[in-house]
């Protein structure tokens, strides 16, 4: 029996990155099929959230996700450029955005077709492994075909069918709300909300209570 869960995932975010290698090897290597669906980062859904966070939030963020990336051996750098366009000093964030729509909605147009999983972390390798420039040339191009997807038709998908595609985008952030949660990186698995980068071992305790077995 192969069980499924959703993974409710953002491109901008670190924790995220942190989690992905570790849920896609889970799926390797278990019968349990893992439906990564993108959303939209905080910085998007709501612009003033780290304008009112407390002064020492992104101190404290920022050392925290370079230490659990060396805890796991996960190859991390900061993202260049950033997702986001934002004002690093005062927070604010850029109404202009050229980065993350494309990145959420190719996410979703890969979701499509059942390899949602696999790009976002062959993308966020790039994106938060250190590459520079992960926008241009065959960065992105190399990741879909990781994936065994085709870039250009991702692409072309993304700008064609932008609103469905945003519809889509905007179901899984409801999803994810009345699954009990509200941030990422969320696996959902039978209906219970496992937040956090650091739930993956009780989210597979969970599944194991449930029958997960290895392939």
């Amino acid at each position: 029996m192969t069980l499924t869960a959703d993974l409710f995932w953002s491109f901008r975010s670190p924790y995220s990155y942190l989690c992905i290698g570790r849920y896609r090897a889970l799926a390797a290597s278990h019968h349990v099929d893992i439906n990564l669906r993108p959303v939209y980062p905080l910085a998007i859904r709501q612009p003033d959230f780290f304008e009112r966070n407390h002064p020492n939030w992104l101190s404290y963020t920022m050392r925290d996700m370079i230490r659990v990336a060396q805890f796991h051996g996960i190859p991390f750098g900061p993202p260049r450029p950033d997702p986001i366009v934002q004002n690093v000093m005062t927070r604010e964030i850029s109404p202009d955005q050229p980065h993350i729509y494309r990145l959420t909605r190719i996410g979703q147009a890969a979701s499509r077709r059942g390899r949602s999983l696999a790009f976002a972390h062959e993308a966020a390798q790039l994106i938060w492994g250190g590459a520079q420039d992960w926008h241009l040339g065959d960065h992105l191009a190399g990741a879909a075909r990781r994936a065994g997807l085709d870039l250009a038709d991702l692409d072309a998908e993304a700008v064609r069918d932008a609103e469905a595609l945003d519809t889509e985008i905007a179901a899984n952030q409801v999803a994810l709300e009345i699954a009990g949660h509200w941030g990422v990186p969320t696996l959902v698995f039978d209906g219970e909300p496992f937040f956090g980068q650091d739930r993956i071992e009780m989210a597979r305790w969970r599944m194991e209570q449930k029958g997960l077995q290895p392939r």
